[in-house]
């Protein structure tokens, strides 16, 4: 039987979503291996887990989708409930459903988005700092939110990858960004069919250069077209990533948050 479910988690503290091997028990663990063990226990043999979409060192997730395959018989209450009852206070699975054979959580997914916020003030955050990016520099949100429409469209976005990235290619289809002030927050959203390496974090470093009057809004589409990270900035902190979801088409009959409109 394969089941999907959706998993909350709180990235600080985590090595990233990827299991490590044998590097898990050197430091702090990632959250594959502390689902899987979960899973494990409430399942009564072992589970390996596919997710929608990696997640880095510090980065959170709203809503990451798992699938998994079991023989053994439990309600999907009992997956979500007893699951969440052996996983850190970090992590909790909230819903859980049975899918078909071919339900794949990472390729049965049409696109991912993700959210960026900033606390822009002369003062670093105290409340909700792993969840915020700190930029003293007064933003243009206007101005950024103008300059990302030129990311728009499938594109090489070479720009903006990590060089560790190890996709096959850089060409993304970004469907929607954008920019807005919420008062002292600034929050970037992002969805694409999928992401490179860092991509969303690369973006966030380049526009937030633009909104501090550093440089022109022609410059996010000079970066792209020229392809060359070195020339982008800097790669904005983890820790005002959040991973809202993957999308999927309504036949597969997903909670609706994680479900194309």
């Amino acid at each position: 039987m394969r089941y999907a479910i959706g998993v909350e988690y709180d990235g600080h503290g985590f090595h990233g979503w990827q299991k490590l091997g044998k590097a898990e028990a050197d430091g702090p663990g990632s959250i594959q291996a502390a689902l899987e063990q979960a899973l494990s226990r409430v399942a009564a043999h072992p589970v390996a887990t596919t997710c929608s979409g990696r997640t880095d060192a510090g980065v959170h997730a709203r809503c990451q989708v798992v699938h998994f395959d079991t023989d053994a018989v439990r309600a999907p209450r009992a997956w979500m409930l007893g699951t969440t009852a052996h996983l850190p206070p970090a992590v909790c699975v909230t819903w859980c459903q049975p899918v078909p054979d071919d339900f794949s959580a990472r390729f049965s997914a049409r696109a991912r988005h993700y959210r960026y916020s900033i606390l822009n003030r002369q003062v670093r955050p105290a409340l909700q700092r792993q969840y915020l990016s700190w930029e003293l520099r007064p933003l243009n949100a206007d101005a950024m939110h103008r300059a990302a429409q030129a990311l728009l469209g499938e594109q090489d976005f070479s720009a903006f990858r990590t060089v560790q990235c190890q996709a096959k290619h850089a060409r993304r289809d970004l469907q929607r960004i954008s920019v807005v002030r919420q008062g002292d927050e600034v929050v970037i959203e992002v969805q694409a069919n999928a992401f490179l390496h860092h991509m969303v974090r690369n973006i966030v470093g380049s526009l937030l250069e633009v909104g501090a009057g550093t440089q022109p809004e022609a410059w996010i589409g000079e970066l792209l077209a020229g392809r060359d990270r070195t020339l982008a900035g800097p790669t904005a902190p983890a820790a005002g990533l959040v991973f809202l979801g993957p999308l999927y088409p309504p036949e597969w009959q997903l909670p609706a948050d994680v479900t194309l409109r």
